[in-house]
């Protein structure tokens, strides 16, 4: 198992008491329509965790909001490989003017983790997590474990659970 799957599944055992299922496909699994084709699964089902910094939030706002750090005001959504993030609806639900999405350094030095490769919790710093309501249309769902080509099963209830996600129509 590459080291960065590794260390996810070593995180979410110790820290969640959870011990992910994962699974690596050589030929990559950066599009949710590359994951979906090589799990075998719906796109829908493929639960993607993309990063994005508020734009325009109030320090007051910011502050309220449990593990964004002001200055550097990131969030994960974590969506349906079948749907695209509402920017706007997203900026709205926290109070910011816009979101945009993060930049890949930024995603590495707050997450800890590479864009392709963000799962869904276990992040060096603690952000605040939305997920897509639509996903709890699915029984399994399919989150990255740390690489682009890693990923493992959680059902929609555990990655609430376990990343504190809000859901919310997030696309």
């Amino acid at each position: 198992m590459h080291p960065r799957a590794e260390e996810f599944a070593a995180r979410a055992r110790e820290r969640y008491g959870f011990d992910p299922d994962v699974r690596e496909f050589p030929e990559g699994t950066k599009t949710a329509a590359d994951a979906a084709e090589a799990i075998g699964c719906e796109v829908g089902a493929i639960a993607s965790s993309l990063v994005f910094r508020l734009e325009g939030l109030d320090r007051a706002t910011a502050d309220r909001l449990e593990g964004l750090d002001p200055d550097r005001p990131l969030v994960v959504a974590v969506t349906s490989g079948a749907n695209r993030v509402d920017e706007s609806r997203l900026a709205a639900h926290f109070g910011a003017d816009g979101a945009t999405m993060a930049d890949a350094d930024e995603i590495r030095s707050v997450l800890g983790w590479s864009i392709g490769g963000v799962p869904p919790f276990c992040h060096e710093t603690a952000v605040p997590v939305v997920s897509d309501q639509s996903l709890d249309d699915y029984d399994e769902l399919w989150a990255a474990a740390g690489t682009p080509a890693a990923v493992f099963p959680i059902t929609p209830a555990e990655l609430r659970e376990l990343s504190g996600a809000e859901p919310i129509a997030v696309a």
